[in-house]
C-alpha cells in the first residue's frame, strides 16, 4: 500500500473540489434552463371612457317688455345725438319678444268709450267685452324711400315706457302742487309696428279693424284695479336699412323722439292678469280668435 504524500493530497483535494463546482454550476445552469420562465402579468382591461353628457342646447332669449323699452332708449339717444344706433341694439334683430301691455287700469269703461283699448263687463249678458284697436302709422312720416315698397305701418303703442312694469300701476297721490302751472307732455313716444308689404299675407293686415272678443264669465273674475293684459309676441324685424327701430323728432329737438321698433308679430291676445288665463288668441293668418269669441 503506498502511503499518500502531502502534494498528492493536496491535488486530490484540488480536483474534488474542482468536480464539485463544475457539478454545482453545471446543475445551475440545467436548473435554469428547465424552470418555466414567470408568467407575463395580465393588465386588468382600460374601462372605456364614459361619454360626455351632451351640453344642453342654449335656451333662447326672449326679450321683455323691459328689454323692448331699453332698446328704444338706446334708439331715442342715437336719434337726439345724431350717433349710430350701438351693436347691442342691432344684434337684438330675429329675437323673440314677448310684450305685456296693460290696459284698462281705470275699471271697467263706459258702454258708449271710444277709448282705442278697453273692457267692459255686462252683468246682465254676464260677458267680458273686449276691444283692441291697432294704430296705424302714416308711412311717409317714417320712410320716404319708394324701393322699400311699405304699404302700411300697423302696431301698437307701449304705454308708460317709462316703467318696465307689466302691471297696472298702483294709485298714488298727487305729486304736483295744487296751484303749479300745467305742462303740456308730448303723446305716445316708443311702439311696436308690423311693416305691410306687397307681398304680406292679406290676414295680417289689420286695416284699422279692432281686436274684438266676448268671453263670458262670472264678474268676479276680473279685477278692475288690475285690467287686462294685452300680450303681444312675435321676433324683431328690421326696416329696410336694416335697423330694428326708427326714430324721429315730431316735437322739435326739446321733445323725446318718437321710435317704433320693427316686428313680426306671431300671437296676439287678451290675458287676465288675475289667473294669467288667456282670454282670446289670434295668429297672424287667422281672422278670428283662436280662443274665446269673437265680438257679437
Amino acid at each position: 500500500m503506498v502511503e499518500p504524500t502531502p502534494r498528492t493530497s493536496r491535488l486530490a483535494i484540488a480536483a474534488g473540489l474542482t468536480a464539485m463546482v463544475a457539478i454545482g454550476g453545471g446543475g445551475f445552469l440545467l436548473g435554469r434552463s428547465t424552470v418555466p420562465p414567470p408568467p407575463t402579468p395580465v393588465l386588468p382591461p382600460r374601462p372605456a371612457p364614459t361619454p360626455s353628457a351632451e351640453a344642453p342646447p342654449p335656451v333662447e332669449q326672449v326679450l321683455r317688455r323691459s328689454d323692448l323699452i331699453a332698446l328704444g332708449a338706446a334708439a331715442a339717444d342715437a336719434a337726439a345725438s345724431g350717433t349710430e344706433l350701438p351693436t347691442t341694439a342691432t344684434a337684438t334683430v330675429g329675437k323673440r319678444f314677448e310684450l305685456i301691455v296693460p290696459f284698462g287700469c281705470d275699471g271697467s269703461a263706459p258702454a258708449d268709450s271710444q277709448l282705442p283699448m278697453r273692457w267692459r263687463y255686462d252683468a246682465d249678458a254676464e260677458a267680458l267685452r273686449i276691444h283692441v284697436a291697432p294704430t296705424s302709422w302714416p308711412v311717409a312720416q317714417w320712410w320716404q324711400e319708394p324701393s322699400a315698397a311699405i304699404e302700411a305701418m300697423e302696431g301698437f303703442w307701449i304705454g308708460r315706457p317709462w316703467s318696465s312694469s307689466e302691471t297696472c300701476p298702483a294709485a298714488s297721490a298727487v305729486s304736483a302742487a295744487p296751484d303749479a302751472t300745467p305742462v303740456t307732455l308730448p303723446g305716445q313716444t316708443l311702439g311696436i309696428v308690423q311693416l305691410i308689404r306687397a307681398d304680406t299675407p292679406r290676414q295680417m293686415r289689420r286695416d284699422d279693424k279692432p281686436y274684438e272678443a266676448v268671453v263670458r264669465m262670472t264678474e268676479n273674475v276680473v279685477a278692475p284695479g288690475r285690467g287686462l293684459h294685452l300680450r303681444l309676441t312675435g321676433r324683431v324685424d328690421r326696416f329696410p336699412d336694416g335697423s330694428p327701430v326708427r326714430c324721429r323728432e315730431a316735437g322739435g329737438r326739446e321733445q323725446r323722439p318718437i321710435c317704433l321698433i320693427a316686428v313680426s308679430l306671431e300671437e296676439v291676445a287678451f290675458q287676465n292678469p288675475g289667473d294669467g288665463a288667456l282670454l282670446a288668441t289670434w295668429q297672424p293668418t287667422a281672422d278670428t280668435p283662436a280662443s274665446g269669441r269673437p265680438r257679437e
